[in-house]
């Protein structure tokens, strides 16, 4: 999942100066599950919007802002709201907005900040794991991400600094090489500790990114 936090109301009123018609878009994906961009979000963002004196067009929670399928079909059902605004204000990720910015092919404005790739402890506590670096590494420390979890993303044992299990850039996070250690232990694994872990290859992080699905061969039918 995205992590994203609605951006201050005051930085979004700097955004929309100049425009009075607004249009407010949702996503029914992260956004909502991170009570940033669902029904209840945009109905109290229409609130805030009109008692600043803007004048909200219709608000509308896309399936999946990402997906351009998903927003040309959203759009169609509210064109008239959408045509009528002079831009459209995205509670939903930095790829949401962009998604719809491109596909609509009108202003948008941003109203959430994209924080990072999450795991979900329940709503509202989240945890970053995954870097999304293009070139996973897990399979070398049973499970847990060095170069996300550990705050210097030390790929070859822990740094001198951590104590009593605890991070030293940060003490209220657990060091995560005390944690693949204690892993790999358990699992009777530790001689996994003596592989030296070559320095990370960058190259797959370069943006922007893309990926397409490999083309399959038709089957037929075999003899």
């Amino acid at each position: 999942m995205i992590i994203q936090k609605q951006k201050p109301f005051e930085a979004i009123l700097k955004a929309l100066e100049g425009e009075q018609k607004i249009f407010i878009a949702g996503c029914a994906d992260c956004a909502s599950a991170c009570k940033v961009g669902g029904e209840e979000e945009l109905a109290a963002m229409k609130l805030q919007l009109e008692a600043a004196g803007k004048t909200v067009t219709g608000t509308a929670v896309f399936d999946t802002a990402c997906q351009q399928s998903a927003v040309r079909t959203k759009a169609r059902e509210n064109e008239a709201a959408i045509q009528a605004a002079d831009s459209i204000l995205v509670l939903a990720c930095g790829t949401g907005e962009q998604t719809l910015g491109d596909t609509i092919g009108k202003r948008v404005h941003i109203g959430a900040e994209s924080l990072f790739v999450g795991e979900v402890a329940r709503l509202g506590k989240y945890s970053e794991k995954c870097s999304t670096c293009g070139k996973c590494v897990l399979e070398d420390f049973e499970g847990i991400c060095p170069v996300t979890r550990c705050s210097k993303g030390l790929l070859n044992g822990p740094c001198g600094g951590y104590k009593d299990g605890k991070c030293e850039v940060d003490p209220e996070k657990d060091c995560a090489w005390v944690l693949i250690y204690k892993r790999m232990e358990e699992r009777n694994k530790l001689d996994k500790m003596r592989a030296y872990q070559p320095a990370k290859d960058q190259s797959t992080r370069h943006s922007p990114r893309t990926y397409t699905w490999p083309k399959r061969e038709p089957q037929g039918n075999k003899p």
